[in-house]
């Protein structure tokens, strides 16, 4: 669905990517793994339109993109979802999965609508909250990460971007997330999350890409390869 292919961004003096290549498929869960300071995040914001690369290109369905801003990855179907989530703790649910993407019916917020596609939403993708009228300051943590997921999927994207999802999350909070991005592959969707959690990333992912010092340090098929063999990658000691 989309390929990065020598993507290269300096800071300065840092080279904070250098010639990184990604390839992510409908239907597929890849999970970016590396050290802090591997380059995960410029990457990221590369694909999402946060930083523009110095060099490489990006590719949909084959055919060259521009992607110079967040709403030119939008348009081509590419949401993230970033680690802070970005929501509104004072408003609902319902409100918090539209917000900035507000049903209207001539001119007029259309409540019940929201409502709606609210409800049809999060029972497609199992997600169990019993009141989306509660204010998302009440909502575990699970559950907020699930909101955000929902709202990435609002505005019907091809590739969804998970930076970190299961972070700070406990045991069946986690399960639950891991369940949602499961359900986010089995829809047809191209699925990328970033973590530093090595047994998430074994439980959920199809394949591990792994970045160190702003190169591509290996790629693995999950099923195929050992917990040991993706540390050495991130540790530089397969090198």
């Amino acid at each position: 669905m989309l390929t990065a292919t020598g993507i290269s961004k300096a800071y300065g003096a840092v080279q904070a990517l250098d010639g990184v290549h990604l390839d992510l498929r409908p239907g597929e869960v890849v999970a970016l793994m590396g050290d802090n300071g591997a380059g995960k995040s410029t990457l990221v914001k590369a694909i999402a339109g946060v930083v523009t690369p110095d060099a490489g290109t990006i590719t949909v369905d084959g055919r060259p993109v521009r992607v110079a801003t967040p709403r030119d990855a939008q348009a081509l179907g590419v949401s993230t979802v970033y680690q802070d989530l970005a929501l509104c703790e004072n408003l609902d649910v319902v409100a918090n999965l539209f917000l900035g993407a507000e049903r209207r019916r001539w001119s007029v917020l259309s409540h019940l609508k929201m409502e709606r596609a609210a409800r049809d939403l999060l029972t497609s993708l199992d997600v169990r909250i019993k009141d989306i009228r509660v204010q998302v300051a009440a909502l575990s943590g699970g559950q907020r990460q699930s909101v955000a997921i929902a709202r990435a999927l609002v505005g019907e994207p091809r590739l969804v971007i998970l930076d970190e999802p299961t972070a700070a999350l406990g045991v069946e909070q986690t399960a639950q997330v891991l369940s949602l991005i499961r359900r986010l592959r089995d829809r047809g969707l191209a699925v990328l999350v970033i973590s530093h959690n090595l047994a998430d990333v074994c439980a959920v992912s199809d394949r591990v890409v792994v970045l160190r010092l702003g190169r591509n340090a290996g790629e693995f098929v999950t099923a195929e390869a050992t917990q040991e063999d993706i540390v050495a990658a991130i540790t530089g000691a397969s090198a």
